[in-house]
């Protein structure tokens, strides 16, 4: 009986301890702090979503990176289309990528460098998950194909070609250490940005048996072919190339190509002026859908759809009444119309378009393909039955899974909600103003530290896209959130020329950059003053490309900022376009003469024409190997500021090309830097 009395009175404390316990514990986890710089090395997100022909599963890639070795890795996965089920099909510290469903769903094909660090083609069947590779070629395999019968890939793949010189150097001694030989080039473009200096050689066509062996090679010109597609008896071949004779001068002249597979023999079925690519076969075979515009050599050209009979004739505009670019489109099973993707106002959506050019949206809140800033991107496909499958963004979290089946949408991953169940993310909140040029209605989002109280002030930082061509959105951003963890509000903003608004509105700056987007961002600074919790004496602005181009004039305009990071810029148009890695293009279309022909114009809209007005301390950032826009223009920036007695650094990230997030501890280092720059020029309150 005592000893029933005394276990009574320790089961209540053993209990109370336990209740307390997990009282702490649960309010440990419910502790959350800022975003920190190596969470980046935690972020994870979806990409290549890839359907099955029914419509019951979905692969996609899953990304991540490993912080000990500073590599961007991806991993296969595979959910059913209703959420259960999920699973990885490849694990392990590399990169898999590229999954696609043969037709009758039993097998993929992907890509992977699992076994030697070398990129291959592999298969894997779906019922054993058995994985094999098809072959071992020297290069890599780029854009593939399923025959409809499953038994054929057909893909392009860069054949090398021999480099010729017209140096011949004199036989050097026995045993004598010269250097390399010197490297002839005598092409338009030798370079380019993310891969260096390109070597001899073009992209050419093959088809390859599902059993593996040997691929076969279709084509042997001196022109790159694009994406393959089968004819529906599988004996042709459809792609877009661009095989005028002046391609290197005329780089969006392409055309939609026919390839017969038994003798390689070509038939070209467009011929106009300007780009035709993406063909997609109808699901009867008798139509092709392509995208492509009439070029007129303006800095923005909608993408709009078209459709032909499948021998070329017949061909008709579909999109003409719809003003928004169209990419990624697909047949629906009917053949009555396609889906597509396109990015309106800042959002990116799936559209349905009919055959006479009726547009339904069916999807919105596509996106988060970007880590560092908030650009819109996306990727979706669709299945024989019309389900989707798609990339969902949102401004607090990077990519995942979500399907739709017309109907109803539903988010099957949730990637980082481990890393976010203990960090605090700033609230985005999108805005409007009215441009002071103008008054035209420009689009941007305003993100707030966390735990923001608006009765205080906070420093504010203008960060500017790049393109100039391209948009922002209403998507995730590591950089965006970790400047607000650092007490920052900051404002992103799509002014004129940016695309998601229609062509007109893209167009505003055509032979007109930088000019007045410059209003459109002052304009938006303004209204955020007028907020009531800006420190109008801590103002920062910064961009990259398309945005330190701008990031680098509104130094030479106004003094209003206290320091201001000058990322990957063009600082001269006029030595920019003789060496970047598209000197054709951005002659033609972002000037309406040759720099010799009309020096006026690009010293006009060159930064470096302003240099003497700048008073605000301004760092210039680069990748030592973008070939985008060289480290060159910003060192002239720099000696300029250096000789104007500004204060100026110089930063240059190793390794980097014009992404620099080639690897996740570039991304840390431009985030740092910007930072530490604007931390350095803060001003706090006594």
């Amino acid at each position: 009986m005592l000893r029933r009395f005394k276990d009574s009175i320790r089961m209540p404390k053993l209990l109370f301890f336990n209740l307390l316990l997990l009282a702490s514990t649960s309010l440990f986890a419910q502790v959350k702090t800022e975003l920190q710089l190596t969470d980046i090395f935690s972020l994870e997100y979806v990409s290549d979503p890839q359907i099955s022909p029914d419509g019951t599963r979905v692969i996609y890639v899953r990304n991540f990176k490993d912080i000990m070795t500073d590599k961007n890795l991806s991993n296969l996965w595979i959910v059913n289309f209703d959420g259960s089920n999920n699973r990885p099909l490849t694990t392990g510290n590399q990169n898999d990528s590229y999954p696609r469903w043969s037709n009758k769903g039993d097998r993929i094909i992907f890509k992977s460098n699992k076994e030697d660090d070398k990129m291959k083609l592999y298969m894997m069947w779906m019922d054993t998950r058995e994985t094999v590779p098809l072959a071992n070629t020297v290069e890599t395999p780029q854009s593939i194909s399923w025959s409809h019968n499953d038994r054929y890939l057909a893909f392009n793949m860069f054949v090398p070609s021999p480099a010729e010189s017209l140096i011949e150097m004199p036989a050097k001694p026995e045993g004598a250490e010269w250097n390399v030989p010197p490297t002839y080039i005598d092409r338009l473009n030798y370079r380019g940005d993310g891969a260096g200096y390109l070597r001899q050689g073009n992209q050419q066509l093959f088809v390859l048996s599902t059993q593996g062996g040997t691929p076969r090679q279709l084509t042997f010109s001196e022109f790159d072919h694009g994406t393959p597609t089968w004819s529906i008896k599988d004996d042709l071949l459809y792609f877009s190339a661009n095989f005028h004779k002046d391609e290197d001068l005329e780089p969006l002249d392409s055309e939609i190509h026919q390839l017969r597979v038994s003798d390689g023999e070509i038939k070209t079925l467009t011929s106009r002026y300007g780009p035709d690519q993406n063909p997609r076969l109808s699901p009867d075979g008798s139509k092709i859908a392509y995208v492509g515009f009439d070029d007129r050599h303006q800095g923005y050209q909608l993408n709009q759809l078209y459709i032909m009979n499948a021998d070329g004739s017949d061909s008709n505009l579909i999109s003409g009444d719809f003003d928004r670019s169209i990419g990624n489109a697909y047949w629906a099973e009917n053949g009555k119309g396609l889906y597509f993707q396109f990015d309106d106002e800042g959002d990116t959506k799936i559209g349905y378009i009919s055959t006479a050019g009726k547009v339904t949206v069916k999807v919105d809140q596509l996106g988060g393909l970007s880590l560092g800033r908030p650009y819109n991107a996306a990727q979706f496909t669709v299945s024989n039955n019309d389900r989707l499958a798609y990339t969902l963004g949102s401004t607090q979290h990077p990519a995942d899974l979500g399907v739709s089946d017309g109907k109803n949408k539903k988010r099957l991953t949730s990637l980082n909600d481990d890393l976010f169940s203990f960090r605090k993310l700033g609230k985005v909140e999108e805005v409007w103003w009215e441009s002071s040029f103008d008054q035209r209605k420009i689009q941007g989002w305003l993100v707030t530290p966390p735990d923001f109280d608006p009765s205080k002030k906070y420093p504010l930082i203008l960060e500017i896209h790049g393109g100039p061509f391209l948009s922002y959105g209403s998507v995730f951003s590591a950089e965006i959130q970790a400047y607000a963890a650092a007490g920052y509000v900051v404002l992103y903003t799509n002014p004129r020329g940016s695309t998601s608004y229609g062509e007109e509105f893209g167009n505003l700056i055509h032979h007109d950059y930088p000019n007045h987007d410059y209003d459109d961002l002052m304009s938006g600074v303004d209204a955020v003053i007028k907020k009531g919790f800006i420190d109008e004496e801590n103002l920062f602005v910064t961009g990259g490309s398309g945005g330190g181009v701008l990031t680098a004039w509104i130094v030479g305009k106004t003094d209003r900022f206290r320091a201001a990071v000058v990322a990957k810029p063009v600082i001269n148009w006029y030595s920019f376009v003789l060496y970047a890695d598209g000197a054709a293009f951005f002659s033609k279309y972002w000037f309406p003469n040759k720099p010799w022909e009309n020096p006026e114009s690009y010293l006009k809209r060159s930064p470096l024409s302003y240099v003497g007005n700048v008073t605000t301390p301004t760092m210039l950032l680069t990748g030592e190997e973008d070939y985008r826009t060289p480290i060159a223009e910003s060192e002239q920036f720099y000696a300029a500021l250096k000789l104007e007695n500004v204060e100026t650094a110089l930063v240059r990230i190793p390794g980097a090309s014009h992404g620099i997030a080639n690897r996740p501890s570039n991304l840390v280092a431009k985030i740092a830097s910007i930072l530490a720059w604007f931390e350095k020029y803060r001003e706090t309150p006594e």
